[in-house]
């Protein structure tokens, strides 16, 4: 008898709802009773015979993906245990696809105080810990970052920040797709192939993105006097902002290029003692502290600053955001506390 049903350990039979319950449809024995019936649909050999089962199967997987990926499950904990081995008393680990799911980082995005910390630890993920995501997490990865996409158009915030992820992500999935196989991706080859031309999609449109300027009449920055804007400019701790804001206007640029400014910029994401091994001195006989800045950098990372980032509590094992926090025994919880930057988020998780 030939397999006409999904599921391989079906007899091949057909069953349609009644109302006094379900009942065996004679699909087999109709051709018995109708003379204008075809034998030779009931051939194996005939292609025809599989032709409509595959395109119900066809339509229902393409339906059941386009749900995968357009589904956003997000979960919303306000703190969670790692747990890093199977006790007596708890079996189990905390993975980071699990404490990715779990924590709001949906609801972070919005705030300005996470929303750089929350893109840095995407673009983390994307360089090193994308194939240790399981299925959920990685839907929830792109359902977040298609948020984050969607900000940067709207509200023009931090385009290039956005930028290099995209950068980084595409670059991540070209090598996994092309060069190293599928074997080492989650799902089916297909979806990874539409999520990388997705990229590509949301790159082009932060290309294309033009900041809009505005026009209402009120003071701008070239209004204020010279030692606001220069008070302005030092409180910037990203090097590219300075150099950005130096091509407004001509007093601008004079201040963007001021020695000391580097000079503080290079002291606060340097130690000194790296600055003898890549010093750079200029004609006049001075420390050319921006080019130094841009020498440093290509050896050593940059101080990194947030406005806010999840809490780790040494005692309870407890990660959280600070603002929500969690119910600690320890009697003094503040002494318990350390900072979980991005990278730390990710080492946490490393068994």
């Amino acid at each position: 008898m030939p397999f006409l049903g999904q599921d391989w350990r079906s007899p091949g039979w057909s069953w349609t709802k009644t109302d006094d319950g379900w009942k065996r449809c004679d699909f087999y024995c109709d051709y018995e009773r109708d003379e204008n019936f075809n034998l030779s649909v009931l051939n194996v050999d005939n292609p025809e015979f599989y032709a409509a089962e595959k395109l119900d199967i066809s339509a229902k997987k393409r339906r059941k993906e386009h749900f995968n990926n357009t589904t956003k499950n997000f979960y919303h904990e306000k703190w969670i245990y790692i747990q890093k081995e199977s006790t007596r008393e708890r079996h189990g680990y905390c993975t980071l696809g699990e404490a990715f799911n779990r924590l709001d980082f949906s609801s972070a995005i919005w705030d300005i105080r996470r929303f750089n910390y929350v893109v840095k630890l995407l673009q983390l993920i994307a360089k090193s810990q994308l194939t240790s995501l399981s299925g959920a997490a990685q839907k929830n990865y792109f359902n977040i970052l298609e948020k984050i996409v969607q900000k940067a158009i709207e509200d023009q915030y931090n385009p290039r920040l956005i930028r290099e992820v995209l950068q980084d992500l595409s670059s991540t999935l070209c090598i996994l797709i092309w060069e190293v196989g599928r074997c080492v991706l989650v799902g089916n080859i297909n979806i990874w192939i539409s999520r990388l031309e997705t990229i590509y999609s949301w790159q082009q449109q932060l290309m294309n993105l033009q900041i809009t300027q505005h026009l209402d009449g009120g003071p701008t920055i070239r209004d204020l006097p010279l030692h606001m804007q220069n008070n302005i400019i030092t409180r910037f701790t990203d090097a590219w902002d300075i150099i950005n804001l130096g091509q407004v206007t001509p007093t601008l640029h004079v201040l963007s290029e001021d020695r000391l400014l580097w000079q503080k910029l290079c002291k606060y994401h340097f130690a000194e003692k790296m600055f003898c091994r890549h010093l750079i001195v200029s004609e006049k006989g001075h420390i050319d502290w921006k080019l130094m800045f841009f020498a440093l950098l290509k050896y050593y990372p940059t101080r990194e600053q947030y406005g806010d980032t999840l809490q780790f509590c040494q005692h309870c094992s407890m990660l959280f955001w600070k603002d929500t926090g969690h119910p600690c025994t320890a009697n003094d919880p503040a002494s318990c506390l350390i900072p979980v930057s991005p990278q730390h988020f990710i080492d946490l998780f490393r068994f």
